[in-house]
């Protein structure tokens, strides 16, 4: 999430109630995870394991519960919690708003562009002209569709990412993190009946402009789906995913987090997806491998019982 306008740090450290390691007079212009930061960013880290990949990004200050020095041009802020402080910094930016009425009234809808009814459009969403917009369909806060957008009956955009902190020395174990991220949709897009989309937890997910998803598709949070990519039914796209432009995924492939699938790759239907795919393959198999070579593979698992019943007939002949 960008903030509005750059925002100190000082201002910051008293929101937070952190002390500041580094220049005080820096500012902040947005808040990420991990994933997605970059110059200007806070990020936070509370466990050992991943402070030297912290320190070592984009991120130009860190919310962090242990004292150390900080790198040069950037700056610690030091907290007990740094979960909990990441949570008031979100919360204060982006503070849950009820709307009870079908259309927000901060939402924009471009010429032309027509919406059923029991459409349901949140706050500050944008829809760009030349839209249709079928019925049942929910668009959360801050998601922004693009022109000549197809989106069909009962798909659910900008649902709340399935992003959980994890510390198993407090009564709940898995507390949520609150969403700040948005939906974005780019042009001549078109969402399938019962599709959902889930927010970027801090930045943004992305459908690319041209790309067509089927009916019952899920896409987690920040994953990045690039233009002119064909998704068939029943696939689900794990968070902080890639597809680069001309990815085909048929129907019910499954593809976990923070991979990247390169440019005009195909996976074959119901296969399982685990790690990176290069460019301008045929995938097949869970874990998928080369197609060609899966499916000579299987020809062979077919003629064990055969090749079996060969062996034991050398066996008994001996």
């Amino acid at each position: 999430m960008q903030f509005p306008s750059p925002v100190s740090l000082q201002w910051i450290s008293e929101l937070i109630n952190a002390k500041i390691i580094g220049d005080k007079n820096y500012s902040a212009t947005g808040i990420n995870e991990i994933h997605k930061v970059s110059k200007g960013d806070l990020v936070f880290v509370d466990h050992p394991k991943y402070y030297d990949k912290c320190i070592n990004s984009e991120a130009s200050y860190i919310i962090i519960n242990k004292e150390m020095d900080a790198p040069e041009n950037k700056a610690m802020l030091v907290v007990e919690n740094p979960f909990e402080a990441y949570c008031t910094i979100v919360n204060h930016f982006r503070p849950f708003s009820p709307s009870s009425k079908l259309k927000s009234e901060t939402a924009v809808i471009g010429e032309k562009s027509f919406v059923y009814p029991n459409v349901y459009i949140g706050n500050n969403v944008t829809i760009g002209k030349n839209c249709i917009i079928y019925p049942n369909v929910t668009i959360m806060d801050y998601c922004i569709i693009g022109d000549n957008v197809v989106i069909q009956a009962g798909a659910v955009i900008g649902s709340n990412a399935f992003y959980y902190n994890t510390n198993k020395n407090r009564e709940v174990w898995y507390k949520k993190m609150p969403d700040c991220g948005r939906v974005i949709i780019e042009d001549y897009a078109e969402i399938g009946a019962g599709c959902t989309i889930d927010r970027g937890v801090s930045h943004d997910t992305i459908i690319g402009a041209g790309s067509k998803l089927d009916n019952m598709i899920h896409i987690g949070h920040d994953t990045v789906i690039g233009k002119n990519c064909l998704i068939a039914a029943q696939v689900g796209i794990a968070g902080a995913t890639t597809l680069e432009d001309g990815v085909t995924l048929w129907g019910q492939v499954g593809v976990s987090k923070t991979l990247t699938i390169k440019k005009n790759a195909v996976v074959l239907a119901q296969s399982g997806v685990g790690g990176d795919l290069e460019a301008g393959k045929i995938y097949f198999g869970s874990p998928v491998q080369d197609a060609r070579t899966k499916q000579k593979e299987l020809v062979w698992v077919k003629r064990i019982p055969e090749l079996w019943e060969k062996v034991m007939v050398l066996e008994n002949k001996k």
